[in-house]
């Protein structure tokens, strides 16, 4: 699997990322084993995770992995703090005392003394950024974290962000896809006159762009699932199958997947260093790991954004 480097840092983490969301939930111990070490053994090397996962069981499970499954020297690690979901309600808190207990608890579960990427996790609007920030730079000159970013800041936050941090930020983590491309707007801008390497999670569109969702809803599916549901719902509308459709047929037209194509024309896309794709399941991780990851045909891309032009996103 290619590695890219993350920005203009010297970091290098795999084109995928292995996303972690659903570990100690949907996944279970079992098949997070089968899911990393199949990942690393297909060249995979970066793993993204947070806190808030599973209230910090998916860090947990990670840390039960390192050492037996695979070493900590094969992969990198990005862990985020700033959310909380006690009771099941989400709480945003970047002050420095929250971040930085937040970090000191995901290293002890993960069971290593650093993480390679330390992410604030959330723009908090009752916290001055200058705080939060001092907790990253904390992380870094103490050897918790190797480097650090930010996830699901806007364009203005992260340019902000990146200019009064004093310290080099060098990702940002958004969602992005063929059905987001929210982020063209002002995010990716933003990272790349920073020199930021953007981490997009969701490049598969939640799911839908892998064409699951076509023939109606399966009962193993997250949409199948009232918990989960409203996760996917966004993207079940008219718009979004205009976008599958035309997926589709972009993939039949090229011998390829669904899956394929949307992935690779996220790997495509400027100032990206790492797609974060969330397999549920070994037999998921395999249809990820058979897609070619190779850049589309100009006109194919081009009739892809024509559909799903962020306007209409």
């Amino acid at each position: 699997m290619q590695q890219r480097y993350v920005g203009n840092s010297g970091l290098r983490v795999s084109a995928l990322s292995l996303g972690t969301m659903s570990w100690a939930g949907e996944t279970d111990e079992q098949d997070a084993n089968e899911l990393l070490r199949t990942f690393v053994d297909a060249g995979g090397r970066h793993i993204d995770t947070a806190a808030s996962y599973a209230d910090g069981r998916s860090e947990a499970l990670i840390g039960t992995l390192l050492g037996d499954v695979v070493s900590r020297t094969e992969v990198s690690i990005s862990t985020k703090a700033g959310i909380s979901t006690p009771d099941g309600r989400r709480t945003v808190d970047t002050s420095r005392n929250a971040m930085l207990s937040g970090l000191d608890a995901s290293l002890a579960r993960l069971g290593t003394d650093y993480v390679d990427i330390w992410f604030a996790q959330a723009w908090d609007p009752n916290v001055p950024l200058d705080e939060t920030l001092s907790a990253l730079e904390f992380a870094l000159r103490s050897g918790r974290a190797r480097y650090a970013g930010v996830s699901n800041f806007n364009g203005w936050q992260t340019a902000k962000a990146a200019a009064i941090a004093g310290f080099p930020l060098v990702a940002a983590q958004a969602e992005y896809s063929l059905l987001l491309r929210k982020p063209e707007g002002e995010l990716i801008p933003a990272v790349e006159d920073a020199g930021l390497g953007l981490l997009a999670w969701a490049p598969l569109g939640r799911g839908a762009l892998t064409g699951k969702y076509r023939g109606g809803i399966p009962g193993d599916s997250r949409a199948a699932n009232p918990a989960l549901a409203p996760y996917v719902e966004p993207y079940l509308g008219q718009q979004g199958s205009r976008v599958v459709e035309a997926v589709a047929m972009a993939a039949k037209g090229l011998g390829r997947t669904p899956l394929d194509v949307s992935l690779s024309w996220v790997l495509s896309q400027h100032g990206v260093a790492s797609a974060v794709v969330g397999p549920r399941t070994p037999v998921q991780l395999k249809e990820i790991l058979d897609a070619q990851l190779v850049p589309l045909p100009p006109e194919i891309s081009r009739a892809l954004e024509d559909v799903s032009e962020p306007a209409q996103g």
